[in-house]
């Protein structure tokens, strides 16, 4: 049993699709104070971030993982977007380029601390006008790093991808699981 501090339904359902057994608690973390320009700096701290206000609110009696995932393009950090034009703007950035999901973990139990940063790159074709405009009426970009979902709208434009689908989706659980098995077994 672990405990995901998250509110990430994609991160949820990962460790369901694997079998891992967990509670979900979000922490509250100002990812805006973070003021990191280059996307793996910003998305470790960020988790470090999340790590020392879990640590603040949770025994280590449950290990805590904590995670987040920060889209880049053309070297930009494409952070969540705030509105529907803001939304636009982000979508049109990757949209027939080269897309880097790049998401960072830490699991931290009594007797280990695993830290991983992982990143799975997409060419996308060029977004189909009214395509994009339906993605966007429909909200699903909301709370979405980079308001993608390669799972989702992207899917169909993926012209080639390198890494786990797994990270893309928020968490590169593949990369995790031999910890938590290491951890079990020593505990």
């Amino acid at each position: 049993m672990i405990r995901l501090c998250s509110a990430s339904e994609s991160r949820a359902s990962i460790l369901d699709t694997f079998g891992v057994e967990y509670i979900q608690s979000a922490v509250n973390f100002d990812e805006e104070s973070v003021q990191e320009k280059s996307p793996k700096s910003f998305v470790y701290s960020v988790v470090k971030g999340k790590l020392q206000k879990a640590l603040e609110e949770f025994s280590l009696d449950t290990p805590i993982l904590v995670a987040d995932t920060v889209i880049e393009a053309n070297g930009e950090i494409l952070r969540k977007a705030k509105s529907v034009v803001d939304a636009r703007e982000i979508l049109l950035k990757q949209s027939g380029n080269t897309t880097s999901i790049i998401s960072a973990l830490i699991y931290k139990s009594k007797y280990l601390e695993f830290i991983d940063i992982s990143a799975t790159t997409y060419q996308f074709a060029k977004f189909e006008s009214d395509d994009l405009e339906n993605y966007l009426a429909s909200n699903e970009w909301q709370g979405k790093a980079g308001a993608c979902m390669v799972e989702g709208f992207c899917k169909k434009y993926i012209k080639s991808v390198i890494g786990l689908e797994s990270n893309a989706m928020g968490l590169q659980v593949e990369k995790l699981l031999p910890w938590l098995n290491f951890n079990s077994e020593d505990e």
